[in-house]
């Protein structure tokens, strides 16, 4: 059976004694850790959580966070990661949807806990999950984590294949996000596709810094489970502490996206640390620029790099760039994964040959079951047996896949997806916009960035920064325009009425070899 539990189980079983978690001083065996989730797993039960029934899990990166995400199936309930940048009424949204019975929170996000009580009626139980000593504003929890590791530890609850093991909503509120159901089996067997292509060695320690919540560092997280690693955290990216932490753990390996790696790249002290036992960095979300990848492989030289492109849909890879095939295939996203199937469909579903652009589809054990109580989007996304991405690319004679454009009107920044129809719901929220269009355009730090056209109503006036404070009131901060282009003419449609955006992202992206970064 594919479980996630059973991975744990299995690491316990085969690396007892070896290390599973660290975490600021914190460090906890294979043993230790499988007990405490056995624990954590108890009270959840305790609180009469049952099969199925949804626990939320807002947390950043800590041994604990991990805890939790496999504590949740271990009693037998749903994981339901949430975006901590999301505004508190944004997380609403999506808990809402989903009706969580619990909230795992750490103490970074206490201060949410009665907004989040009072917005979402399905919660019943709160849970802080950060240790005592770092705990602040503990009453407003029922319940804590160091009072559940006291308890009997229980059995397994037993999910597995296609049970649903979590959701993970995508970007958007307000009926545009939509929750992801993956189960066990997607989660595991793409994790065995990982590694069935990539080199890893049992016992190997991970970075976790890019956030867990994110289906990306999910599978990086269920990898180094499966072969019964190290797992280190950092709570939030900073660049001199990715660092200090590889060379002072010599830890193995990492993920990192690629505004990361452009970071990392530019510390001023880069070149002095000790990564001579760095095996790989793994990256992804968004496509890496040339000149940060050719820069990074020079200065590791011994680093093996890979490239990972899907989608959270596919649980989440479908490609990989292996380090080998970089040279000479640095454009792309690599070839197909075992057990994956891609096809290039047109418009019509059917196939398409090499060199010729059209949606990228997938198939395979890896792709989710569906959208979260949303058969429609199910039927549409889902159809013919495909798994239709909304990315559009070709392959070229060798089964390399180029991504060039974007079907669905999003933008990918920093590896954050931003649906532009929400930002333009702010932007409209604003009484002196009368008309706008949200595009993605280049950037050399995030790989693209929220740009704004806006037109004024007549005898109306805003600047800049007082319209991007209006959209921080309403939406995340990574969602609001970097920047705003006004505009005194209509904005230009289609005949059906719709703004022309291709038009206006054509000058920002005239030179760029792709129409996506």
């Amino acid at each position: 059976m594919l479980s996630l539990t059973a991975l744990v189980r299995r690491a316990a079983l085969t690396n007892r004694d070896g290390v599973a978690t660290e975490f600021e001083g914190r460090q906890r065996s294979w043993s230790q850790q499988a007990d405490d989730i056995a624990r954590i797993a108890a009270g959840l039960q305790a609180c009469e959580i049952r099969a199925d029934d949804r626990v939320a899990l807002l947390a950043f990166n800590s041994d604990r966070f991990y805890t939790g995400f496999f504590a949740i199936p271990w009693a037998g309930a749903v994981i339901v990661p949430v975006n901590f940048r999301l505004t508190t009424e944004e997380m609403a949204v999506l808990l809402n949807d989903a009706e969580p019975v619990a909230l795992l929170v750490d103490n970074h996000f206490s201060e949410r806990i009665d907004e989040l009580r009072r917005l979402v009626p399905s919660l019943r139980t709160i849970v802080q999950i950060s240790s005592d000593k770092d705990s602040r504003n503990k009453k407003t929890a029922d319940h804590h984590f160091d009072e559940w590791l006291k308890l009997a530890p229980i059995a397994d609850a037993g999910r597995g294949d296609d049970d649903l093991a979590a959701l993970y909503y995508t970007g958007g509120t307000t009926g545009r996000s939509k929750g992801v159901m993956l189960s066990h089996r997607n989660l595991v067997l793409n994790s065995l596709q990982n590694l069935a292509m990539l080199d890893y060695g049992r016992g190997e320690g991970v970075l976790h810094v890019a956030p867990l919540f994110h289906i990306g560092c999910t599978a990086n997280s269920i990898i180094f489970t499966n072969i019964a690693g190290r797992h280190y955290f950092l709570p939030a990216f900073d660049a001199d502490a990715v660092l200090t932490l590889l060379a002072e753990k010599r830890i193995e390996r990492v993920f990192l996206v690629p505004t990361m790696i452009n970071m990392v790249l530019n510390h001023p002290q880069v070149a002095n640390f000790d990564l001579s036992h760095l095996r790989s960095i793994n990256y992804g979300a968004s496509p890496m620029p040339e000149a940060v990848i050719e820069r990074a492989r020079a200065l590791w030289p011994h680093v093996k790099f890979t490239q990972a492109y899907g989608q959270t849909e596919a649980a989440p890879c479908v490609t990989l760039l292996l380090n080998e095939q970089h040279d000479g295939h640095l454009r792309s996203a690599g070839q197909p994964m075992f057990g994956v199937e891609l096809a290039i469909h047109n418009a019509d579903d059917k196939p398409l040959p090499p060199f010729q652009s059209g949606e990228i589809c997938a198939r395979g054990g890896n792709v989710m079951q569906g959208y979260w109580r949303n058969e429609k989007a199910t039927a549409e996304t889902l159809r013919n047996g495909w798994l239709h991405t909304g990315d559009v690319g070709y392959f070229d004679e060798d089964g390399y896949l180029y991504v060039v454009d974007r079907v669905k009107d999003m933008i990918v920044s920093g590896g954050e997806n931003v649906y532009s129809t929400e930002v333009e719901d702010a932007l409209y929220r604003h009484a002196a916009v009368l008309e706008c269009a949200v595009i993605g355009v280049p950037c050399t730090q995030w790989g693209e960035r929220v740009h704004a056209i806006v037109r004024l109503r007549e005898n109306h006036s805003v600047t800049e920064s007082e319209l991007q404070e209006h959209c921080k009131n309403l939406i995340a901060g990574y969602k609001c325009p970097r920047s705003i282009e006004w505009r005194s003419e209509p904005l230009p449609l289609t005949a059906a009425g719709k703004v022309l955006k291709r038009d206006l992202r054509a000058p920002f992206w005239a030179e760029q070899t792709k129409q996506v970064c």
